[in-house]
C-alpha cells in the first residue's frame, strides 16, 4: 500500500508500469509545469506512485508551443540539475508529444530529427474535434523514415466514439495506442472514460501515461484504485512501458 499527501490517503501502486511516458515537466514552455520547483514536486508526486524512470513530452504545436529539441533539452537540464542538488536519482529523459500539422508534416518532408521516448517512438497527437485527413498518410511517412508512431490518449477523440473501427485502421495501419491513465477515473469525463475503457476491453493500449500537467492530475491519479479497468489493464501483460 503507498500513501500520497498529508491526509495519508491510499493510492494506486503503479509501479509495475515502471516508465511515465507521457507528461509536461519542462518548465514554462507549454500549458505544463511553470518553473523548475513545481517539476521537482509533480517528478515526487510521481515517484510516490511507484515509477521508477520519467519520460517527459513537453508539446509540440507550433502555433501555439513552437518548442524546439534544443528548447526542451535546455529545459531538462535544468530540471535535471536541480534533482542532483537534491540527490534525486531518478531516471529522467525527454521526447515530445507533437501535434499532426502542417509544421510537423513539413518537419518529416525535411527529414528533420525527431525527438523519440526510447529507440524509435514518436508520440503524436491530433485535432480533438476532427481527425486530419491525411492522418493515414503522415503516420505511413513516420514509419518509412523508420519511426513507430505512438498515438497518444485516443480516448479523449470522442467523436471517434460513433466510428470505433477507426481505431482498427490505426492498428492495422502499425501504430500504438497509448492510454491517459485519468481516463479511466472519469477525469476527462463520462464519454472519455466509457471509450477508454472500450479500449482496454479491446487490449488496443500498447502504452500508459500519466500526461501529468500539474498538482491536481497528481490528485486525481489516486482515484485509479477505484477503477477495475487498471487491473485489467495490468493483467493482460499487453503493456510495454517496462520496456522504455
Amino acid at each position: 500500500m503507498l500513501f500520497f499527501g498529508k491526509k495519508k490517503e491510499k493510492v494506486t501502486d503503479l509501479s509495475w508500469l515502471n516508465t511515465d511516458m507521457h507528461s509536461h515537466l519542462v518548465p514554462a514552455i507549454d500549458d505544463g509545469s511553470p518553473d523548475s520547483e513545481t517539476s521537482i514536486e509533480l517528478i515526487e508526486g510521481l515517484q510516490k506512485f511507484g515509477f521508477q524512470k520519467i519520460i517527459t513530452t513537453p508539446h509540440v504545436l507550433w502555433d501555439v508551443y513552437p518548442n524546439t529539441s534544443h528548447d526542451i533539452q535546455s529545459g531538462l537540464s535544468q530540471v535535471k540539475n536541480e534533482l542532483e542538488n537534491q540527490n534525486n536519482n531518478i531516471e529522467l529523459s525527454a521526447a515530445a508529444e507533437y501535434f499532426i500539422d502542417e509544421h510537423f508534416q513539413e518537419h518529416l518532408n525535411l527529414k528533420e530529427p525527431l525527438l523519440t521516448l526510447s529507440g524509435n517512438l514518436v508520440l503524436v497527437e491530433f485535432s480533438m474535434v476532427v481527425a486530419p485527413m491525411d492522418l493515414q498518410q503522415v503516420l505511413f511517412e513516420m514509419q518509412i523514415q523508420n519511426y513507430q508512431p505512438v498515438i497518444a490518449h485516443p480516448e479523449r477523440y470522442i467523436y471517434l466514439k460513433q466510428k470505433k473501427s477507426f481505431f482498427d485502421e490505426l492498428k492495422n495501419a502499425g501504430a500504438f495506442l497509448q492510454l491517459n491513465l485519468l481516463s479511466l477515473t472519469g477525469y476527462y469525463g463520462k464519454a472519455v472514460q466509457e471509450l477508454a475503457e472500450y479500449l482496454v476491453k479491446k487490449d488496443m493500449y500498447d502504452y500508459a501515461g500519466t500526461d501529468l500537467h500539474n498538482e491536481r492530475h497528481l490528485e486525481g491519479l489516486q482515484r485509479l484504485s477505484n477503477s477495475p479497468m487498471l487491473d485489467r489493464l495490468k493483467d493482460s501483460g499487453r503493456i510495454k512501458n517496462h520496456l522504455l
